[in-house]
């Protein structure tokens, strides 16, 4: 049973779909309106994301497989989505968390925390390092 009014907007495959008690279908998009896809680098690879989502966000519209079900709290609590990366502005790359920072076009992603790299391993570079 398809539901037309759930459609997602710009190919975005991680729309969720879920059934009421009364048997219909409702649509949760987990990603803010937009029109416009920006470009990231995670360890050297170029992917192009949703702007103005924050960057944890952005990892789910990579690996809607994975992302959704990593330990992260989604609100800073647990520190598993710390990342460091290289901002376009910036001379240092800085630590933050990526479920906290809204996504800029030009971010060059170079650490991960082990959750991430986890959560993310079937999309990174083959040469990335990711330990279980």
């Amino acid at each position: 049973m398809s539901n037309p009014k759930c459609v997602p907007a710009q190919g975005m495959l991680a729309v969720l779909a879920r059934r009421t008690n009364q048997g219909q279908v409702s649509c949760r998009n987990p990603f803010v309106r937009t029109k416009k896809l920006v470009d990231i680098t995670i360890y050297g690879k170029k992917f192009q994301v949703p702007e103005r989502n924050s960057l944890l966000r952005c990892f789910q519209f990579i690996s809607p497989e994975t992302i959704p079900y990593g330990r992260f709290c989604w609100n800073q609590d647990c520190q598993y989505c710390r990342v460091t990366c290289q901002l376009p502005d910036d001379d240092e790359p800085r630590e933050m968390l990526s479920c906290k920072f809204i996504v800029m076009a030009g971010m060059e992603i170079s650490e991960l925390s082990q959750e991430l790299k986890w959560c993310l391993r079937s999309k990174l570079p083959s040469d990335a390092p990711v330990s279980s």
